[in-house]
Formats: structure tokens, C-alpha cells, sequence
């Protein structure tokens, strides 16, 4: 694929730029659609070209467990659209978050985190990684002081969901990105809940990001998959990433999962626009019905993390809300009575969905552990889709 002389990737706006990212060589065919290469192998013309690939030395695919074109293609696109130095396509957002983690941690080593997490991250850093010497020290991110008092010479990094799921707090990346650069370690951000597209973690501080491509990305929930975007200020991640990670751990993307979400990477722009402004008119509404506690949503003005969150990522607050009423039993009868709106988990699909955290995401934690998370029995998490909001409005009010 080749662009017309006046027409440079470096010079389009990034929703041209998700769209016209050049293949890594020229289809045989010339299809407009970067082909999917279901193989396991490639072939190669002489020994010395095989050896090349397979120690680096060219860009030439090897074994499809740790590069293939499709999935370079999305990774290029990617990469185009961050400015990253390396990304990473895994077969999963937890697949990147536990390789990214894997990949600075060791034994006597800990991470600085908040106990603000989605349930299985939470689980991966107190629980999984822990058997294996790497210890949490949980703290409120928010609270400057007590992330310095965390960090001592065996932290390896902060880590943080840039919009915690389903709490809803934002940090201070700039501040907490001066503070890990003080101490030489790197700032690792999950930046699920707001596109990638939307804001530059790279000029925020943040030196990896990790994103569930699941999301928003796969364009109505059609894949899994995760992304491990490293800007190359953390020295030697990229290559423990792709010489032992990739090698060793075996989450690679698969080659059909990278062209789904190659495909919904070129429409993200557009649905992103109908989600979050759904979001907005819906989380406005919801506000004028008596039966409903409380509507958490950044990006209304009045939320305490509204003014940092849009400092930092722009003017729309996602599509993620949730709403309070008075008990586990009233969350459990609503979501029952929804007809429109999915009892499903999964997040940003084109569908609006429902769920209980408690009892679900976080169902296998104690009340105790639960309180200290602050997941509470009587929220439900709203997905917005591109459903019309007022359709939405009715489904909702109709099953309070």
C-alpha cells in the first residue's frame, strides 16, 4: 500500500491515521484489508535468512507463537497512532498486564498500587505474584505522601488503572510520573477506559501502557485481546518483552483476534464520539430519578475527579458509569427487569450493559477485602453502547 505524494501518515489526524496505516509489504493481491495469515510457519530461501529472523535481525516473520503479520499490522497501527517505540499484541488486557508485570518484577521486588482495581489485576498483584516473592504495597494513589512513604529501593514500579473499574478515581499522572522518575522506576498505566486516541499517556509521564483491546478496540466485544504499549524510557523492558515474554510465556495474540480489532480500530473514532456522549445525556438523566442513590460519572462537572480527568484526557469522560440504589436486592431485581440493556460483563461493546461487581467481578473476595476496595453491594456498573439514549432512559426508568 503506498500513499499519494501529498498525502504522509506522520501528517493525518489520528481517525484518518487508524485507517490508512501502511501494510508492512505490498499484498500480492493488493486487498485494501491487511489479508489474515492463518499459518503457523514461514518459509524461508536460505538457512542464513532463517537464522536472521529468528535472532532479531530482520523483520521477517518466524513462528506465528511470537510474530505474525496480521498482528504486526495492528501493532503498527498502534504504534502509529501513540508514538510508541514498541507494542505488543497479547491474548488478552490480563495476558498484558501480568507479562508487563512479570517483565520488571523478581523476587524481593513490589509494586506500588491501589486497592482500586479491577478484581483479577487486584488478584494477580496481592495474590498470584505474591506466591512468587514480588509483594503489594496497596495505598491511595490520590494521596502524594503515602505513595512516597510506599516506595522504597525494592520498588520495581507504580502501578494504576488511569479510571478505576468500577470506583471511578483518577490519579495525578504528571505528579505520580515525577515521583517514579525521582526514584528510577517506571510508571505503568492501564488506560482502558479512555481510547488511546483520545489522549497521549506518553505526555502524561506514563512509561508503559497497558490496554484490554477487548474493549473498545474489538468494535462490539467480537475478540479478546490486550496491548502492551512500551515508549522506551524504561531501559531493557522492550527487549525482555519480545527476547522472554513473547519467547517464554506464550500470550501472543492470534492472527484472527488481530484482524477483528484492526477492523474496529478504524471505526473506534466514530463510536467512540455516539458512546461517550450517550454516556454524558444519560448519566444527566438519571439524576432526576428518585429511586437512584447516586450516578458516578466523571464527566459530569460536578464529580470530584471531573476537572483532573479532563486535564488529562480530554474533554469526554468515557463510557462507563455506575449507579447506587438501596440495596443488593434492589440491584438484583433491576438488572432482571432490564429489556434492552444486557446482563453481561465485558466493557464498551455496542450494546449497553449491566452488572453487579459485588457479586460477580469481585463475588469470590470477602465482605472485608470488598469494603476495603470500596465495591459496594448496593452499585451495578452501566456499559453505554450506541443504542439511542433515549431508548436507554426508558429501559432503565421502566425497571426501577
Amino acid at each position: 500500500m503506498y500513499f499519494k505524494k501529498d498525502i504522509r501518515e506522520k501528517q493525518m489526524k489520528k481517525q484518518t491515521r487508524a485507517i490508512h496505516t501502511a501494510f508492512q509489504s505490498v499484498d500480492a493481491y493488493h486487498a485494501l484489508a491487511m489479508p489474515v495469515y492463518h499459518t503457523a510457519a514461514y518459509e524461508f530461501d536460505t538457512a542464513n535468512a532463517m537464522a536472521d529472523a529468528f535472532c532479531g535481525r530482520t523483520e521477517m516473520p518466524d513462528y506465528s507463537r511470537v510474530t505474525n503479520p496480521t498482528v504486526t499490522f495492528l501493532e503498527n497501527k498502534v504504534k502509529a497512532l501513540t508514538g510508541a517505540v514498541h507494542v505488543i499484541a497479547m491474548n488478552s488486557g490480563m495476558a498484558a498486564i501480568a507479562n508487563t508485570l512479570l517483565a520488571v518484577a523478581g523476587t524481593g521486588r513490589n509494586i506500588v498500587a491501589s486497592r482500586h482495581m479491577f478484581g483479577n489485576t487486584y488478584a494477580l498483584i496481592a495474590g498470584t505474584l505474591l506466591r512468587f516473592g514480588v509483594k503489594p504495597k496497596l495505598c491511595d494513589l490520590t494521596d502524594l505522601a503515602a505513595v512516597g512513604r510506599a516506595i522504597d529501593e525494592n520498588t520495581c514500579c507504580i502501578y494504576l488503572e488511569i479510571i478505576t473499574n468500577p470506583q471511578q478515581e483518577v490519579a495525578d499522572l504528571r505528579a505520580l510520573s515525577q515521583m517514579a522518575k525521582v526514584r528510577g522506576i517506571p510508571l505503568i498505566a492501564d488506560t482502558t477506559m479512555i481510547p488511546f486516541t483520545e489522549f497521549s499517556a506518553k505526555e502524561l509521564g506514563v512509561d508503559i501502557e497497558v490496554v484490554s483491546s477487548t474493549k473498545y478496540l474489538s468494535g462490539g466485544g467480537t475478540s479478546i485481546g490486550g496491548l502492551v504499549i512500551d515508549y522506551g524510557t524504561c531501559p531493557g523492558f522492550g527487549k525482555r518483552m519480545k527476547t522472554e515474554m513473547l519467547l517464554n510465556m506464550g500470550a501472543y495474540m492470534t492472527p484472527h483476534a488481530a484482524y477483528m480489532q484492526t477492523l474496529g480500530l478504524e471505526t473506534l473514532d466514530a463510536r467512540y464520539r455516539v458512546q461517550s456522549a450517550n454516556a454524558l445525556e444519560l448519566a444527566k438523566r438519571l439524576r432526576t430519578l428518585p429511586a437512584i442513590r447516586r450516578v458516578t460519572y466523571i464527566g459530569l462537572e460536578d464529580n470530584p475527579f471531573h476537572q483532573l480527568a479532563k486535564e488529562q484526557f480530554g474533554p469526554t469522560g468515557g463510557a462507563m458509569m455506575t449507579i447506587d440504589l438501596e440495596s443488593r436486592e434492589e440491584c438484583f431485581r433491576f438488572i432482571n427487569k432490564l429489556g434492552l440493556i444486557r446482563r453481561a460483563t465485558n466493557l464498551f461493546d455496542n450494546r449497553s450493559l449491566a452488572i453487579h461487581p459485588a457479586s460477580t467481578i469481585f463475588g469470590n473476595f470477602t465482605d472485608r477485602q470488598r469494603k476495603q476496595m470500596d465495591v459496594s453491594d448496593t452499585t451495578i456498573r452501566l456499559s453505554i453502547g450506541l443504542e439511542h439514549v433515549d431508548d436507554l432512559f426508558e429501559d432503565i426508568k421502566n425497571s426501577l
